[in-house]
């Protein structure tokens, strides 16, 4: 029985989607272990913030090649946005599922609480639109920055924006504030410790910036709306989700339901665990690759009669 009961588990999709999501997020992380840096964008919640990056995010791109941030000159991000284009078409948001950093983050915090809130159909249509305001907020400092600076006149919208007019979301980031700022933080406050009293590092602690109890508000509340609401930051609050919902329509990746198979009227095993809330059983038989799917494949591994599989092109 514990053999078959092993077989069933590590046979499932969800078991490898989990390694490749360990796997994922120790390549990211190589440049702590001081791998050579790789000039890789993908569109995927990551940090700007460690010098050696091995994989960049694509979104942050856009806004500091944009801005010209830290750069001689400002630089159209043309790589940035080919990125979202190329992986976009390709295999739509299933980066999202299976590489994202931050998306490795939210489920496994996601095991803290078992009983999940339930978002009602309604709520949850008008909450997916604010990653499209977070993105438009975003992509309209960006362009608006960028043409002042253009046109030389950037000095009073910098000195009003600060920081934001260079990476209006990054510098709010929950990824950069998790993978980046924390880790320096504590970095800063051991090597305060080897020169100088404890009670004095921990006073220098407290005279952190606002914007890094802002960063720490926002992380907190990610962290904690992850634990009610699976994928609660990848469902609402995500631009580079909002960008590739847009791409995923048109990707060569979908599902396809087995009509035959699939028990529509008696079983919803497959929408019940959807992290996206995805409505499964109202999609098209033959191909669907809703705006919201995350191919993360939970529903092939729910579905009792094995009725749902990938379908590519």
């Amino acid at each position: 029985m514990v053999k078959i009961y092993l077989k069933r588990r590590l046979l499932k999709v969800g078991t490898l989607r989990v390694v490749v999501q360990f796997l994922s997020f120790i390549f990211f992380s190589a440049s702590l272990f001081n791998f050579s840096s790789l000039p890789l964008l993908l569109p995927v919640l990551w940090t700007w913030g460690l010098k050696q990056n091995v994989v960049g995010d694509a979104f942050t791109a856009i806004q500091v090649m944009s801005s010209g941030w830290q750069q001689p000159v400002q630089t159209f991000p043309w790589l940035a946005i080919a990125a979202f284009l190329i992986v976009g078409i390709l295999i739509g948001k299933t980066l999202c599922g299976w590489v994202c950093p931050f998306g490795f983050i939210q489920d496994l915090v996601g095991f803290v609480k078992a009983k999940k809130m339930e978002v009602s159909p309604k709520t949850h249509e008008d909450m997916r639109l604010v990653k499209y305001l977070v993105l438009g907020t975003t992509l309209f400092i960006t362009i608006t920055f960028s043409l002042a600076k253009l046109l030389k006149a950037h000095r009073g919208y910098e000195r009003a924006m600060g920081i934001f007019a260079y990476a209006p979301f990054t510098t709010i980031s929950p990824a950069e504030t998790l993978f980046a700022t924390l880790p320096k933080m504590v970095r800063n406050f051991s090597n305060a410790i080897a020169e100088k009293p404890v009670l004095d590092a921990l006073a220098g602690v407290l005279e952190l910036p606002p914007l890094f109890w802002v960063q720490l508000f926002i992380l907190m509340g990610v962290l904690v709306l992850a634990a009610y609401v699976p994928r609660g930051w990848c469902r609402y609050l995500c631009p580079h989700g909002a960008i590739m919902a847009v791409l995923n329509k048109f990707s060569f990746i979908g599902l396809k339901r087995d009509p035959v198979k699939c028990a529509k009227g008696e079983c919803r095993e497959c929408v019940k665990t959807c992290p996206m809330q995805v409505r499964i059983l109202e999609q098209p038989w033959e191909k669907f690759n809703d705006p919201e799917c995350i191919y993360c494949l939970k529903c092939v591994d729910a579905c009792p009669n094995k009725a749902i599989r990938l379908k590519y092109p």
